[in-house]
């Protein structure tokens, strides 16, 4: 049969190249969608969160404050019974509450084990129920993990600290599982910064650098303030 050459081309063989085409950019689209869930799937948070306990929450406010890769610090309560409880009621020790912080961070920036360093060296270890001039359960030391990982993190960082011969088996600090934690007032938020005058009053009649001093020689503060 006589005509363009194309004419005699079989119509399934057109349909074949038509169906290799569609079915080679379907698998490129897969691949490349894969490929994006699998990053997502492996990409850090954007935010994580530390709770920790210290004694006044100012201080423990003032200790995380400015860190890098520290995005908020809220000061509030944890690890009682009592629901959104007021200052006034956890002041009387009765609440099972702990004055603590709530630590928001960028983990890109930071890593859980740097805050566990600046932790531990702005507080007394020793010291149960207490620090410094702050003395009731409400003032306790403690670290409120959030998963396995923060709680080994925090085992770890606890068992290096003891193998100093004047840390062994003296340090009373809890390291207990997160509960729901109830922000304090207002006008306990940023403290140091709104009174910077009556914070430094406090702070140095509770003694509570030279305590510091006392324990962790020039690791006191954690390189921070």
């Amino acid at each position: 049969m006589s005509g363009h050459p194309e004419s005699n081309r079989p119509a399934y063989r057109f349909l074949d190249v038509q169906g290799g085409i569609l079915k080679s950019r379907f698998l490129t689209l897969l691949m490349v969608c894969l490929g994006v869930s699998a990053l997502s799937a492996g990409a850090m948070p954007e935010k994580a969160t530390a709770i920790f306990a210290g004694g006044c929450f100012w201080s423990e406010e003032s200790a995380f404050e400015g860190l890098p890769g520290v995005l908020s610090v809220t000061s509030g309560y944890t690890g009682g019974q009592v629901k959104n409880p007021s200052y006034e009621l956890v002041e009387t020790g009765t609440t099972g509450h702990a004055e603590s912080v709530q630590v928001v961070y960028d983990p890109t920036k930071t890593t859980y084990e740097k805050l566990l360093y600046v932790y531990w060296r702005n507080i007394d270890p020793f010291q149960a129920n207490a620090q410094f001039c702050d003395h009731g359960s409400q003032y306790r030391s403690a670290i409120f993990y959030d998963g396995e990982a923060q709680r080994r993190a925090a085992e770890e960082s606890k068992a290096k600290l003891e193998e100093r011969p004047d840390f062994k088996g003296k340090i009373v600090t809890q390291i207990v599982p997160a509960s729901p934690f109830y922000p304090a007032e207002e006008y306990h938020q940023g403290f140091t910064r709104k009174n910077p005058m009556q914070y430094q009053q406090y702070r140095i009649g509770c003694g509570r650098d030279r305590r510091l001093k006392q324990i962790w020689g020039d690791e006191a503060g954690g390189g921070h303030k």
